[in-house]
């Protein structure tokens, strides 16, 4: 196996860039790219440092448990084809594991794939090929929308404004953002796990439909008959033991929407 496959681990200093007091939270994140593609590496590695970003490489699963033992990252960029272990694989096992934020890339840009990725855990999804300026565009969402809370995972730390808030035997735990069984036993979410359970707790009894959903995710969900809602919902009922089924904390609301049947208790 190359040098390169066993992680490229050069993580370079910020470099000046417009806009670099807006994006100060932005500059502290760490970035960790999965892929086999060296120049492809290599190209992400220059054009995301130079916009703030504290970057490593890795060109196989090996190499990523590696980098992710050595510096826990804020974000991974994980390609579903690898060398020695597929990205499904990869995302399963990381998921499982940590609640980092994980978008996938691949050159098969067809909705199973798409559909698998977000089941298995997945914050967003990239066909190659594409552009940097998306990527990038991408990362400074999913970033923006978890805030610091990869940070606080990574650190064990508690944001001052970290709340728990009790329901149907779960806890969620706004700061962790995770959940927490009756028997105390953590349950890790994913970012649109943790997103889309947040929103129905801020709305419990009400009947939510896409483009409510949508909107209170901060457009997650942005194609009217996109299916990725319904997995969602289907990966948020199963950390819940919620029968698909015949779910009783979730709902389907037939040609409606969904709604949660819990009512929340806030703790602060």
């Amino acid at each position: 196996m190359p040098a390169q496959a066993t992680g490229d681990r050069q993580q370079r200093p910020s470099q000046a860039c417009p806009g670099e007091t807006r994006k100060h939270m932005e500059k502290q994140a760490k970035i960790l790219v999965v892929d086999d593609d060296r120049e492809l590496r290599e190209l992400l590695d220059g054009y995301l440092s130079k916009n703030g970003y504290a970057v490593n490489t890795a060109a196989d699963g090996k190499a990523m448990w590696a980098e992710l033992g050595a510096t826990p990252p804020d974000l991974v960029i994980l390609d579903l084809m690898l060398p020695d272990e597929d990205g499904f694989v990869l995302c399963r096992q990381l998921r499982a594991r940590s609640n980092v934020p994980i978008i996938m890339l691949t050159a098969r840009g067809e909705e199973t794939d798409r559909i698998v990725g977000l089941e298995l855990g997945a914050d967003d999804y990239l066909p190659k090929p594409f552009s940097p300026r998306e990527l990038l565009a991408r990362i400074r969402v999913v970033l923006r929308r978890l805030g610091k809370a990869a940070a606080t995972v990574v650190s064990g730390a508690r944001p001052e404004n970290a709340r728990l808030i009790h329901f149907a035997g779960w806890t969620l735990d706004t700061g962790a953002r995770h959940l927490l069984s009756a028997e105390k036993v953590v349950v890790s979410l994913s970012g649109a796990e943790y997103r889309l359970l947040h929103t129905f707790l801020k709305h419990p009894n009400q009947v939510l439909n896409r483009d409510q959903l949508s909107d209170m995710t901060r457009g997650r969900f942005t194609e009217a008959f996109d299916r990725s809602l319904d997995v969602i919902v289907a990966r948020v009922r199963r950390r819940l033991g919620d029968d698909g089924r015949d779910p009783k904390i979730i709902k389907t609301v037939r040609n409606e929407g969904y709604v949660l049947t819990a009512t929340p208790v806030h703790e602060p």
